[in-house]
């Protein structure tokens, strides 16, 4: 079966007064996610990863030595990365649950000092890629990042909080401010309930 373009769980303005313009989400989701779709239903189609899950297919073709991932990997890496980031996102409050709250503190010191790495995380990441929050398997919480399409799935671990640091992802409304568009992400767009609920 086909992989295909979920909707937003929102609308494409939602995000608007937050600092994500409705501009931004037509050519991230409509056109950027939709591309990876698109394309990497056109790569699996006649291979053995066609029917096969998404999780499975990014584990079964990452390549842990390769410099360069190959495109079944990137794109059905990349479907899956943007799946999960919308998610992590919300229009409504971003109240943080009191257990998130105390799991952060007892990993990283404080909720400031989490968000502290994790922009560093985000800012530092050279050229393309993502910034994350993870469990990981030894049940710890730690802040990664991955380039290109790499996610938390290709180590085993479990990704909590994502952020897409593309230059699609933030340059109509920031240009080239990654960092504000990190600061912006933590204090205004993230769903605290959507990561509370991976731990």
């Amino acid at each position: 079966m086909a992989f295909e373009l979920p909707d937003l769980p929102y609308a494409h303005d939602a995000l608007a007064s937050k600092g994500m313009s409705q501009e931004t989400m037509e050519y991230h989701h409509d056109i950027h996610h939709n591309a990876y779709v698109v394309n990497g239903n056109k790569l699996i189609a006649g291979t053995e990863w066609e029917g096969k899950s998404l999780e499975d297919i990014i584990t079964g073709t990452y390549d842990a030595s390769a410099v360069a991932q190959n495109g079944i990997f990137n794109n059905a890496s990349q479907h899956w990365n943007h799946m999960q980031f919308w998610e992590m996102m919300g229009a409504g409050s971003n109240d943080m649950p009191s257990e998130l709250e105390a799991a952060l503190k007892e990993s990283f010191g404080s909720v400031d000092a989490f968000k502290d790495q994790f922009s560093a995380a985000g800012a530092g990441q050279f050229g393309s890629g993502w910034c994350w929050l993870v469990k990981d398997t030894d049940g710890g919480l730690k802040v990664t990042k991955t380039e290109n399409g790499v996610n938390p799935l290709c180590f085993g671990q479990t990704a909590l909080l994502g952020c897409d640091v593309w230059e699609h992802s933030y340059y109509i409304d920031f240009r080239n401010k990654r960092p504000a568009y990190l600061a912006n992400f933590l204090d205004n767009l993230v769903n605290w309930e959507n990561v509370a609920s991976r731990l």
